[in-house]
């Protein structure tokens, strides 16, 4: 019977050591043997288990769960092999759904106007009522409601053009990261992303300071700018605090 090490088994499965000995010292998988200096050896069935791992880690189940799953004693690898490719078969469709309407959008961009449920074909609708229930928890139906129409009244040239002057914003506030964020040059680029927001809804001084909190306290916003570079989000909501501090003095 092959005998692979810790080390052999990691680089064919593609699994690091680390991992490997994270996996053994929870039960998950336990080597085949282990020789009196240490050394962990594993067999055809360590592999055939680590395989259903992966497929389990795949499809975003836990660990302490794909454990109980296969420590079963009515676990049926074949049936479990059959039920992950029926899984991956629904997921394969469901992208080339998503692949189907980005290059829907392409189109759309190019030569026609943007329609708002063409954005989200694709996604579940999980995740779109997801995303709707939560601007409307936050900010309100009429805010998504004002939100579609001017998605769907723009055109082409107009989306791309408010895709760009986000760009440029990004780009040119990482450029000035660490400069004082009440500074003339930040506060104009600041009052740029202002009028950004103000062409997909109306957007009062005291909403646009909660959509700037949430620049660090979502983590999904904040990923998104300190994408450019971290630091972007805080940096980005420190000037829009100020910008907003001031027009309420006006």
């Amino acid at each position: 019977m092959d005998k692979f090490t810790v080390k052999q088994l990691a680089k064919i499965s593609g699994v690091s050591v680390r991992t490997l000995h994270h996996y053994d010292a929870i039960g998950l998988l336990k080597p085949a043997a282990r020789t009196d200096t240490g050394y962990r050896y594993y067999g055809r069935e360590e592999l055939l288990r680590l395989q259903q791992i992966r497929f389990y880690k795949e499809l975003d189940i836990p660990l302490a769960q794909i454990q109980e799953i296969l420590d079963d004693v009515h676990f049926d690898a074949l049936a479990a092999l059959n039920g992950h490719r029926a899984e991956l078969q629904r997921r394969i469709a469901r992208l080339q759904t998503l692949v189907h309407t980005i290059d829907t959008t392409i189109v759309n961009l190019k030569n026609e106007e943007m329609n708002y449920d063409e954005m989200y074909k694709g996604f579940s609708k999980e995740q779109v009522a997801a995303w709707e229930a939560e601007v409307k928890e936050r900010w309100g139906q009429d805010k998504l409601d004002e939100s579609k129409r001017n998605i769907n009244a723009m055109k082409k040239e107009q989306l791309a053009a408010i895709k760009q002057e986000g760009e440029d914003i990004n780009h040119a506030l990482v450029a000035l990261l660490g400069a004082d964020p009440a500074s003339e040059e930040v506060q104009a680029l600041v009052h740029r992303h202002y009028n950004m927001i103000l062409q997909f809804y109306t957007c009062p001084i005291e909403l646009y300071q909660k959509i700037g909190e949430l620049y660090v306290s979502d983590e999904r916003y904040k990923a998104h700018y300190d994408a450019y570079k971290e630091g972007l989000a805080a940096f980005l909501q420190q000037g829009i605090y100020v910008y907003c501090a001031n027009k309420m003095k006006e």
